[in-house]
């Protein structure tokens, strides 16, 4: 026993902390789920570590290392508890955060009703400074120290101890920026800064403002919740390495990445992602629809051969950001989401969602309101308790719940609880189609994985509404993104703006700049420990049509730039320019191509764990079958089989209506379909009965 070694992945969630341990010799897992922990989310994430090694009967001696997915810095941001902010830029520039893009939600058919949110910093906070560069980072006027000083005694005297600092061209040179830092440091060293050169070195001048003050904002709770959990994680596993989950699909120790707080933001639907692509892909499915239902949200994501779709064009509650991060649309759609009657007297479900605390109707000691959770219980979806019996659910609460709600509805007790189950179905549709039909890509050709604690509720009629041929389940769904933080590499990645023409590209200046940033990454990657003939770089550029105000990034070859490279380069552009809008102008030389941004990737691969198969067992899928209870479908009720998913072996098959339930999730397998069990113990759901 004292031998064995656990690699241990957290998930902590808004209503449920996911955790799994993989052995890292026999590759054994080991799971369980505990109730999140909002007052203070450490308290979860150290309950969960005991009691995953309380199961393999081991401590903390035989953790060699613990990943985690925090949503500390997105709900800080999606609920706006933002502390006040100081923003000092260039002078003349003091309107940008107010100025911003001429874009409007939704179209400018919502132009009369948009009300223009408040800026990140009142108008009254926000201080400049003279000095100026010009776009190659050249200086046109020098640095003002004297308006630097007076910024920096401005925001002290004010009591304001988070501000950002992002001055014009600081992505070509950063000299005046780290100016204005040591100023700051010496006047005003209680405050916590960001730079915009250290968090986005980029153009466009709105997105590195906004990007660099949310970082600064997130930046003082993202701090004091790593280091609340790395000197508790101490107290079991002494030293153990502790890495967090960023936005990009990597990892990054929890040292560094309180340094970089921005790109935790969506830590841990990016690891849902990155899980379930390992697991569909390993069951021979490589065009992924990933679909993370929770208690609060559903998070949905598209993966090709393997790599989820990234982009830098995202955004957290008002808040744009442009660092890189998995392209994921989040839906306010998951078990604990709260079904109201609108103004107008319509049945609505989410954004709000019951949460851990007070939680459903039916939880021991649940909220007012009826959830998504309250209307599958009474229909029978899922047992009247969760976690193996651990917590009890009381079905006669949930319908006194959805009584009340569907007299004010003009519906009876069933159809209410349908109309929640139908409304949140088409709500998680809207946002599959937002990350295929909305990027030109035919939802038909993906097989959907769904995961998480209610995501396979749904599959069934996802299925029938989107027209998808098959639905992958992992085993324990439910810690899919906990599984998935142990699969993930560290990854940085760097980026610096150099517009030019194609055809006037100084290719020795692109390949200096290439070079600049891989060593930066590899000095990044040498501080987490990684030997310099393990590092992995990637290259890629952002790439665009001379006018156009949006780019698509493409891979750019290792080695040496030259024309020929290049070239490929362009091509590859063209190419994708294509697929992405349906044209391009690849045999119009008129219309010129311009290079905005090369960007690196610095990658220090770990040991992904592997994806055990199922042993075989004698007989058919009768010997998981533990009883049968009522259960509403589309045509009425059914006396219907319970089976437990961990009877189930390797080609058995479970025709509907039938409920196959595991300790953090259940898979209601409507009439007209069939799960079968395949090798690595998924459920592939379809339409026909299989043979």
């Amino acid at each position: 026993m004292s031998g064995r070694r656990v690699r241990i992945g957290i998930d902590t969630g808004g209503t449920f902390t996911d955790v799994v341990a993989v052995d890292e010799e026999t590759g054994e897992v080991a799971t369980t789920k505990t109730p999140s922990t909002p007052a203070d989310p450490a308290d979860g994430f150290l309950t969960g570590v005991r009691r995953v090694l309380g199961r393999l009967g081991l401590d903390g001696n035989a953790v060699t290392a613990v990943s985690h997915g925090t949503t500390v810095a997105t709900n800080q941001l999606l609920e706006g508890k933002l502390d006040r902010l100081g923003f000092i830029t260039t002078e003349g520039y003091e309107s940008v955060l107010e100025i911003a893009r001429q874009s409007v939600p939704d179209g400018y058919g919502n132009s009369y009703f948009w009300v223009k949110p408040p800026r990140i910093v009142p108008a009254d906070l926000v201080r400049t400074v003279r000095g100026r560069l010009d776009v190659t980072g050249a200086e046109v006027r020098p640095f003002s120290r004297e308006d630097a000083v007076a910024a920096a005694r401005f925001f002290r005297d004010a009591g304001i101890t988070t501000i950002g600092v992002c001055f014009l061209h600081s992505y070509a040179d950063d000299a005046h920026e780290r100016a204005m830092l040591d100023v700051l440091s010496e006047e005003h060293p209680d405050a916590v800064v960001s730079i915009s050169s250290q968090v986005l070195r980029e153009y466009r001048e709105y997105e590195r403002s906004v990007t660099t003050l949310v970082d600064a904002a997130v930046k003082p709770r993202v701090s004091a919740y790593v280091g609340t959990i790395r000197r508790r994680l101490d107290e079991i596993a002494p030293g153990v390495p502790f890495y967090v989950m960023k936005s990009n699909g990597g990892v990054l120790s929890a040292a560094e990445v309180v340094h970089q707080p921005i790109t935790t933001m969506l830590s841990g639907p990016a690891a849902g992602a990155l899980g379930a692509a390992l697991i569909a892909g390993t069951a021979g499915f490589d065009r992924v629809l990933t679909c993370d239902g929770g208690g609060t949200s559903t998070d949905v994501t598209v993966v090709v051969d393997g790599e989820p779709a990234l982009t830098t064009e995202g955004s957290v509650g008002r808040y744009p950001s442009k660092i890189p991060m998995i392209d994921v649309v989040t839906v306010g759609a998951g078990g604990g989401s709260i079904a109201w009657i609108s103004p107008e007297g319509t049945l609505r479900v989410g954004p709000r969602s019951a949460g851990a605390d007070p939680g459903p109707i039916c939880y021991p000691a649940g909220g007012p309101d009826p959830t998504v959770t309250d209307a599958s219980v009474v229909l029978g979806r899922i047992p009247p308790h969760l976690l193996g019996g651990e917590i009890p659910l009381s079905v006669e609460a949930a319908r006194d719940g959805l009584t009340r709600l569907g007299e004010d509805l003009g519906l009876d007790l069933e159809r209410t609880a349908t109309g929640i189950l139908e409304i949140s179905a088409w709500n998680q549709a809207n946002a599959l189609r937002q990350v295929t039909v909305a990027r030109g890509l035919d939802i038909r050709d993906f097989t959907l994985t769904t995961f998480g604690g209610s995501g396979p509720l749904l599959a069934c009629r996802l299925m029938d509404v989107l027209g998808l041929p098959r639905t992958l389940v992992p085993p324990n769904p439910g810690n899919v993104s906990a599984f998935g933080l142990l699969t993930v590499d560290v990854r940085n990645d760097y980026v610096q703006t150099m517009v030019s023409r194609h055809a006037d590209l100084d290719t020795a200046a692109v390949d200096a700049a290439f070079s600049a940033l891989e060593e930066q990454a590899a000095r990044a990657l040498d501080a987490e420990g990684f030997d310099r003939r393990d590092q992995q770089m990637q290259r890629t550029a952002d790439l665009r049509y001379v006018g156009q105000a949006f780019e698509v990034r493409v891979p750019v070859g290792d080695g040496p730039l030259g024309h020929a490279v290049v070239d490929l380069v362009a091509t590859a552009f063209h190419a994708a320019h294509r697929r992405l809008y349906g044209y391009d102008f690849a045999a119009d030389p008129r219309q010129a191509v311009e290079w905005v941004n090369l960007r690196v990737s610095g990658i220090g691969p770990i040991r992904r764990p592997d994806v055990v198969e199922l042993p075989a067992r004698a007989g058919g899928a009768d010997r998981s079958v533990t009883g049968t209870r009522p259960v509403l479908f589309d045509d009425g009720w059914v006396e219907t089989p319970v089976h437990a998913r961990p009877g189930l072996a390797p080609g058995d098959v479970v025709v509907g209506p039938a409920v196959i339930e595991e300790f953090g999730a259940t898979v209601p397998v409507h009439p007209g379909f069939a799960a079968t069990v395949d090798r690595f113990g998924n459920l592939l759901l379809t339409r026909e009965p299989a043979a």
